[in-house]
């Protein structure tokens, strides 16, 4: 693969996985607008651990804490963890249910430029009726761990967004829009290990090569350059930008494929 093209995909995978703007959509359709092929698994793999890396470097104090209170029987720290695993569960159960479709009927250039369309204006409505919350002080349970989960497991389908499913259903459940975001990324952690250790398996044998390196690093820098993107903006506004951004986008894939039929 060519340098450049793993530089942007490394890119799209680290501001596309924190920002509720879908890295799936993203990585499907740079290489449908560029017109290359899939990179590979192993590849998918190196964006992954760049995202992860990108998580545990920037809230590297958090985790810290959460780990010590934890084994030192803090029970807030105990519950907040408790409930991340609980909100992995449904996204890998609907992973497994339908990871055919995922791979197959789910990819379809004009479906995701739909799904872009249609989950914007799922996010402008939870957003505009909840986003106005200010319990910055509620504490995360397993119930709302749960509920969280069953959103975030939407974004199986590319165009709907990881965060912007997660963060919408933490809206729901009475989390400001900063907390919700913050949430979403240590939800993100589980998810993104999963799904590179599942991808590993599959990948087979491969070495590292320029272009692996470069994605890697790519999603790196930009994960963590998108993570305090969001956490500054959501202080201060709410997810328009986002949803102005992701209706253009869906709008203009939906005209260039409807075009070349």
């Amino acid at each position: 693969m060519d340098v450049w093209h793993a530089f942007f995909l490394g890119m799209l995978q680290g501001i596309g996985e924190f920002l509720p703007i879908s890295s799936s959509a993203h990585l499907r359709l740079y290489s449908y607008l560029v017109g290359i092929e899939y990179q590979g698994l192993f590849f998918d793999v190196m964006l992954h651990l760049g995202t992860l890396f990108a998580v545990f470097i920037y809230f590297w104090k958090d985790i810290l804490v959460l780990i010590k209170g934890f084994f030192s029987e803090d029970n807030e720290s105990r519950e907040f963890i408790l409930s991340i695993i609980i909100a992995t569960v449904p996204g890998v159960i609907f992973g497994l249910l339908l990871e055919d479709y995922a791979e197959s009927v789910f990819r379809q250039v004009w479906l995701v430029a739909f799904s872009l369309i249609f989950f914007s204006f799922f996010i402008m409505f939870i957003d505009m009726k909840y986003g106005r919350n200010y319990c910055c002080e509620k504490k995360f349970n397993w119930r709302d761990g749960f509920w969280a989960g069953i959103f975030q497991s939407i974004a199986i389908i590319p165009g709907a967004s990881r965060s912007g499913m997660s963060i919408s259903g933490l809206l729901f459940l009475g989390y400001s829009r900063e907390n919700a975001a913050k949430i979403s990324f240590f939800m993100s952690m589980p998810i993104i290990f999963g799904a590179a250790v599942f991808e590993i398996k599959n990948a087979g044998g491969v070495s590292l090569d320029i272009p692996l390196v470069v994605g890697f690093l790519s999603s790196f820098i930009f994960g963590i350059l998108s993570i305090k993107f969001l956490l500054s903006l959501l202080k201060k506004s709410s997810l328009k930008i986002f949803v102005i951004y992701r209706l253009l986008l869906g709008m203009l894939v939906l005209i260039k494929w409807f075009y070349e039929r």
